[in-house]
């Protein structure tokens, strides 16, 4: 697999003609979405699927982010780098010289498109993300976006006017959508997910099964204020639990190492589904790809949700759905309380089960090949 440099600048002047290609039995798609691992995971459980159905697949996905780490060196994927720029809520001085980038980034996804001739676009989201469908609306190559938060990242909003539809997770998020351009289709999870054993999870943790299993997990990018309040109460935590930790990159305490019942990732790639088999409990971000994973393995969940002062309020609003759900507890950041902590991990492993038979009864149809549907009725 050969990961393509962004391509150079053109002189020609953008291109409106559709860009298609010559035989429809030849299926192509572009994928993109990047940023974080969770603006990836939906592309993830479709590249296998469209693998076997003889699509013919690319990826547009920025330089050096997690994007490239996780799907360039994928069989059948051929992926293509493009110049970037974050959308930041916030003073930087990257906000002066980021625009730059994001319109170079539109120019190489134009030419790229235009090479391709795909039939479709679809779109994960993140700032990647919106160069790639403004370049297909410039080639008249429809573009479906997905997203998995109650409500819709900057990106996506940006880019909706330019796309033919937009995929989301969250009924409620269709809903408020004013476009009429909005199709709820409910959570895509990596099918492999569901394949993990729980002796084998134990195993390559090293745990014995004696006590229950708390995962911990503060996102592809980690988490310091998770990652130190778990730190901080582990003493106590192990009396009861053994603590499996997904602490995200660079995140490791070289001085745990050898803690019995602790065991610590940066992330863990070919065993988490036994990882996540072998969970009794989940301790949280919640971020909506994640949590969705978790809700269709069952894991009764502790969710910690990013706070407004570091987000949009995302995932506190995802959170909150799934506390009224019933699938969940939570715990408000900003006004941490170690005994809350205690006492509602004490309370979801106690009902664990009631939890658990909430989270089955909410299983409905296959959104992954709902979504498969869709991308194949909108490609041209």
């Amino acid at each position: 697999m050969t990961a393509h440099p962004a391509s150079r600048p053109a002189s020609a002047a953008p291109s409106r003609r559709a860009a298609r290609p010559s035989s429809f039995s030849d299926k192509r798609i572009v994928l993109t979405g990047g940023g974080s691992a969770g603006h990836v995971s939906v592309n993830l459980a479709l590249i296998p699927v469209l693998r076997e159905q003889g699509w013919s697949i690319h990826y547009i996905g920025s330089e050096t982010g997690i994007e490239k780490e996780l799907v360039s060196a994928l069989p059948g994927v051929t992926y293509h780098a493009i110049a970037t720029g974050k959308l930041r809520r916030y003073f930087s001085l990257q906000n002066f010289s980021d625009p730059l980038r994001i319109l170079r980034g539109v120019g190489q996804s134009r030419r790229l498109i235009r090479r391709l001739k795909p039939q479709v676009v679809f779109s994960k989201g993140g700032f990647v993300s919106v160069p790639v469908v403004l370049g297909a609306w410039m080639n008249r190559v429809p573009a479906l976006i997905h997203e998995s938060d109650y409500s819709p990242g900057l990106a996506n909003r940006l880019a909706l006017p330019f796309a033919a539809a937009l995929c989301t997770t969250f009924p409620e998020t269709a809903a408020a959508v004013k476009s009429g351009k909005a199709v709820q289709i409910g959570s895509v999870v990596r099918p492999e997910l569901k394949t993990g054993s729980a002796a084998r999870g134990l195993e390559f943790l090293g745990f014995d099964g004696a006590k229950p299993v708390l995962l911990a997990a503060g996102g592809s990018l980690g988490s310091r204020a998770l990652n130190g309040n778990l730190r901080r109460n582990l003493g106590e935590l192990l009396h009861r639990f053994d603590v499996v930790h997904l602490c995200g990159r660079g995140g490791l305490d070289p001085q745990l190492e050898e803690r019995a019942g602790y065991r610590q990732f940066e992330f863990v790639h070919e065993s988490l589904p036994d990882v996540l088999a072998a969970a009794d409990l989940v301790f949280s971000r919640a971020g909506s790809n994640a949590i969705f994973e978790f809700l269709s393995l069952g894991k009764p969940m502790l969710l910690c949700p990013l706070g407004r002062s570091q987000s949009r309020g995302d995932q506190i609003l995802n959170a909150d759905s799934f506390v009224r759900a019933g699938y969940a507890e939570s715990l408000d950041e900003d006004a941490w309380s170690d005994e809350a902590f205690f006492a509602k991990l004490d309370r979801l492993h106690r009902d664990r089960e009631l939890y658990a038979a909430r989270m089955r009864a909410a299983e409905n149809g296959d959104p992954l090949q709902q979504l498969l549907r869709r991308i194949t009725d909108t490609a041209k």
